[in-house]
């Protein structure tokens, strides 16, 4: 089992020198590759969203088709047909553009958040990241909200792969946003994606709770409390992706 850590989507901050890229992550499971959330898509560079047009002016990245998972899964030897199944850990335009471009995946989410991207309603402003067009094609659902596992002292829902992996719910940052967590061979890692920004200390913490929700304190506890565990977010440091391109 290895988990291959991909940065699909180059975003740097246009004040100061915070430069992120987007963690997606590609597991290899018993049921074939499992991709963890998409970057942008390839048809995002073709033809831009309104809410990624937006994101280009309000900070700078490179749009670099060959920033696109189904392009970096290619590097790696697979092709995107390879990629039987998506899980996302909240539907945020920067997290299922890709979607599009693995079009017989089946797409893993919480059921909060499928209702909170379909039901049409505009709750929060960050609600306006949420693109009807990216699920045209129209893929098969998989939907979970039944909370049937601890994980540490979090609530966990186990999912049907292995190596054994639970959606943790970590709601806030979008109405049904889950980390996700995935036994190593060496212990676990935990990727919390938008619910924290653990390893940002410039960032005030207000803005990080307004932001991204109420979770980064209890997370950075947790990684206090836990050094064994691997903790990622969404948007990491360039340096994060040369550590750590593949976990076993």
């Amino acid at each position: 089992m290895t988990i291959h850590l991909l940065n699909c989507f180059t975003c740097n901050a246009r004040l100061g020198d915070l430069k992120t890229g987007m963690a997606c992550l590609l597991v290899e499971t018993d049921q074939g590759l499992v991709l963890v959330d998409t970057g942008l898509g390839l048809e995002d560079y073709a033809n831009p969203s309104g809410f990624t047009q937006f994101f280009r002016v309000i900070t700078e990245m490179p749009f670099d088709p060959n920033e696109a998972a189904a392009n970096r899964i290619k590097k790696l030897g697979y092709q995107p047909e390879d990629v039987k199944h998506i899980l996302l850990t909240h539907m945020h335009f920067d997290h299922i553009s890709g979607l599009p471009d693995f079009p017989h995946a089946k797409v893993h989410v919480h059921k909060c958040e499928y209702e909170s991207f379909t039901d049409g309603k505009i709750l929060h402003w960050d609600e306006y990241a949420y693109i009807p067009r990216y699920i045209a094609h129209q893929p098969e659902f998989i939907l979970y909200d039944r909370i049937d596992s601890r994980w540490y002292d979090f609530d966990a829902i186990r999912l049907p792969f292995s190596p054994e992996m639970y959606y943790i719910p970590l709601f806030g940052h979008s109405r049904g946003h889950c980390g996700l967590a995935i036994k190593t061979s060496t212990g676990w890692f935990f990727h919390a994606a938008d619910a924290g920004a653990v390893y940002n200390d410039e960032t005030p913490k207000w803005l990080i709770k307004m932001v991204l929700g109420p979770h980064d304190a209890r997370l950075r506890a947790f990684m206090k409390s836990h050094p064994e565990v691997l903790v990622s977010n969404s948007h990491m440091y360039p340096e994060f992706f040369e550590q750590h391109r593949a976990i076993v």
